[in-house]
């Protein structure tokens, strides 16, 4: 099972990394992968939870929960798992001068993304389309500048929907009321 998925990876990552490659895909993918990053989505939700107002604010609020979970599902993930980066072990690939020192599985900007665009789709339905195609995009720009493998972005998908849920559904009603004694 192991090499069924590895041999997917590898297919996959060349055909994105590789056959998708021109100068106009590597301006946006740079700037897509941005969007999963995390100045842009502690920016994000910091000014969603200052200037937003009622169900923006709460939202801000939600988001930085649901970051704290993904994220820390995924680095103890990465930690565990000590995947190495594609381009450490596949040869030939499009590297874009990135090289990160941390591991490959999951996918951090994917987690996140996939985290932000659950909370949005829930708080905010009509811009679920948008976010959840947004956030795709930053999967995909993550395959394309060979920092992940497929399956890195599938599982970074994974973490964040489901800490969205898991936030969205169960923790907000926890913590509201926790947070009503004090």
């Amino acid at each position: 099972m192991k090499n069924i998925f590895s041999l997917i990876d590898k297919k996959l990552i060349k055909i994105i990394n590789k056959n998708m490659k021109s100068k106009f895909m590597d301006r946006f993918m740079v700037i897509f992968t941005n969007l999963g990053s995390l100045m842009f989505v502690c920016s994000l939700t910091l000014a969603l939870i200052i200037f937003g107002r009622d169900r923006l604010r709460h939202t801000g609020f939600e988001l930085a929960v649901t970051l704290i979970v993904s994220q820390g599902i995924t680095y103890t993930l990465k930690s565990i798992l000590s995947r190495e980066r594609p381009y450490n072990v596949l040869k030939d690939l499009n590297t874009y001068n990135i090289f990160l020192k941390d591991y490959s599985f999951p996918s951090g900007h994917t987690s996140a993304s996939f985290s932000i665009a659950t909370i949005v789709a829930f708080n905010i339905p009509k811009l679920s389309i948008l976010v959840l195609i947004g956030a795709l995009l930053v999967g995909i720009s993550r395959i394309y500048l060979a920092v992940h493998y497929p399956t890195d972005v599938l599982a970074g998908i994974l973490v964040g929907v489901g800490s969205g849920i898991f936030v969205h559904l169960y923790m907000m009603d926890i913590l509201m009321y926790l947070f009503e004694f004090f």
